[in-house]
């Protein structure tokens, strides 16, 4: 699910940084500039010290320095970056540098954070400290080679370094490499046996190759280091370690049907306070889990299958309007999933013709290549719901999971939503709860050993008319806006192995119903999806081409990727 930060210690701050104080000044310098102070009295000792306005240049960096620490202790990242700015100000340092882009890091803002750390290196010698926290802030961006050529420097100048051994094997399990993974943390665990982030980690291995029951045991022993020696290292966001490894448990109880246990995680995962994104990504994730699990009914716990192991390719019952028929049985390791949708006989607001069509297409391309389909069309709000939280527990146990929609869509203060056909779009304050929230959808299949394809055919403009468009074969409806870019990919959420959003159109512009049976977006998909060896994005750009030339330049599909390798849908 998340990638942690590892926090090694600081760069050693110049002895001597501070002057001789008399009494007073004596117990208030110690407080400030010592790593143990608790972060309270380290801040206030600090800021004491500020108050006195008799220091100046270095000595005053110093004080700043120590004061960004404790804010960092904290997890009060926007303070870290102010006192590490005003001590780079006064007084530039590897330690001041490698501090604030640690904070930029816990951000979520990797390209300022690997700016700070580039500039640390360029102030000093060589430090693996740095060149491992780059390697993190890479590794955030999705760039694993970089991240690895980083960590490689680190455990140059430091092997033993169980840290970046530790990452070093996260950025190989996201590049598909299991087992080169698996050595790296085992290494890591051998260095230092209490650490619990390794053994998270481990968790999320031993989940990808399908052993659930060793997923379980070294999540437990995780949760019980971090509790019995919660981690001291002032870079380590407060409470990040506890509640990663409360959510990889979570998760492979989950995939083994065990939901009772599942809970208990996900609700402690909720029980305590993120202060970084990753830790809230993983509260989101929690929250729609937690919601999943807690509503269907238990399956019998067993060991899942060998990944090798793959479903027989069966259809699944189409699903029209409110009366869906019951979900599938739970899916096992291996499968791939689609979940289909398609609405176009509105009520209240413009209906169109070709959703239906559409989503029958790409639901028979999906069937052909071999996915397991949870197919829907003109579905109102309930049987929307069901079938969406009916897909998003089982794909708990999916290895590839699609989402199609074509449909209206909206986007209401920066969020998408999913238009069900019983929705009369009106301003207030409940118009949002009679929509699908998309960043819910994307929450729920947040999963570090998932690849995640998401493709929405709906509009992305602005039409701000007073009446509902009656003309036009576009997917434009009135007084709401189109999808907007997704926001998911770059504020800590990991979503998945690899995960790719594709819109129909770009950003503020409409999507075309079509004048034949389906939209000229969907007739594409459709051909070119089931195309044997076609890698995933080498197909979206043959549908973009065929769009655009459909269209005669009228319509411009658009996606956004953070796959982490190359993605055949259908086999090689």
């Amino acid at each position: 699910m998340r990638r942690l930060l590892v926090a090694l210690c600081l760069l050693t701050v110049a002895p001597g940084a501070l002057p001789a104080f008399g009494q007073a000044r004596n117990q208030l310098g110690p407080l400030c500039t010592t790593e143990t102070t608790p972060a309270d009295q380290m801040v206030d000792a600090c800021t004491k010290i500020i108050a006195l306005k008799v220091f100046k240049g270095e000595q005053l960096a110093t004080v700043f320095f120590w004061r960004a620490v404790g804010w960092n202790k904290k997890g009060d990242y926007a303070k870290v970056i102010a006192d590490a700015t005003e001590a780079i100000r006064l007084q530039p340092s590897q330690a001041a540098y490698n501090l604030r882009g640690s904070a930029y890091y816990d951000k979520g803002d990797y390209d300022i954070a690997i700016a700070d750390f580039d500039d640390a290196l360029k102030l000093g010698p060589p430090s693996g400290i740095i060149f491992h926290n780059r390697g993190n802030a890479w590794r955030g961006k999705h760039d694993y080679a970089k991240a690895i050529a980083d960590y490689d420097m680190s455990i140059k100048a430091d092997p033993r370094s169980a840290f970046s051994f530790q990452n070093r094997g996260i950025s190989k399990e996201a590049l598909g490499d299991l087992d080169g993974a698996l050595a790296d943390i085992n290494q890591a665990i051998r260095l230092d046996p209490s650490l619990p982030q390794p053994l998270i980690n481990r968790t999320a291995i031993w989940r990808a190759k399908g052993d659930l029951d060793r997923a379980i045991t070294d999540g437990s022993e995780a949760i019980r280091l971090a509790k019995e020696k919660p981690p001291v290292n002032i870079m380590t966001p407060p409470n990040s370690v506890l509640i990663s490894g409360y959510i990889h448990r979570a998760l492979a109880y989950e995939a083994k049907g065990d939901y009772a246990h599942a809970r208990e995680d996900y609700r402690a995962t909720l029980a305590i306070v993120a202060s970084d994104a990753g830790s809230k990504a993983n509260q989101a994730t929690a929250r729609v889990r937690l919601s999943l699990v807690t509503d269907a009914t238990a399956p019998i716990p067993r060991d899942a299958p060998s990944p090798a192991t793959q479903p027989a390719a069966t259809p699944a019952p189409q699903q029209t309007g409110s009366a869906p028929t019951p979900s599938p049985a739970p899916a096992v390791r291996g499968t791939r999933m689609a979940l289909i949708i398609g609405n176009g006989a509105y009520a209240h607001v413009k209906a169109l013709p070709n959703p239906p069509n559409d989503a029958r297409a790409v639901a028979k391309s999906l069937r052909d290549i071999g996915f397991s389909v949870s197919e829907g069309v003109d579905l109102d709000r309930a049987a929307m719901q069901k079938m969406t939280r009916d897909f998003l527990r089982e794909a708990a146990r999916a290895q590839v999971a699609v989402v199609y929609y074509a449909g209206h869509g909206v986007q209401v203060d920066g969020r998408n939503y999913l238009v069900p056909v019983d929705v009369a779009l009106k301003p207030g304050a409940n118009m949002t709860e009679a929509m699908i929230d998309m960043d819910t959808i994307m929450a729920g299949l947040d999963d570090q050993v998932r690849t995640n394809i998401l493709i929405f055919d709906a509009c992305r403009n602005n039409p701000m008319a007073q009446q509902v468009a009656a003309a036009g074969n576009n997917r434009g409806i009135e007084g709401t806006s189109g999808l907007a870019a997704p926001t998911s990919l770059g504020t800590g959420a990991t979503l998945g192995a690899g995960t790719l959003i594709a819109f129909a159109t770009a950003p503020g512009q409409v999507a075309l119903d079509g004048e034949g049976a389906n939209s000229p977006f969907s007739a594409a998909l459709s051909r070119h999806i089931g195309t044997p060896g076609l890698e995933v994005q080498q197909m979206l750009t043959r549908v973009r081409a065929e769009v655009v030339s459909t269209t005669k330049n009228k319509q411009v599909p658009w996606s956004n990727s953070s796959l982490l390798g190359e993605v055949y849908l259908a086999e090689k």
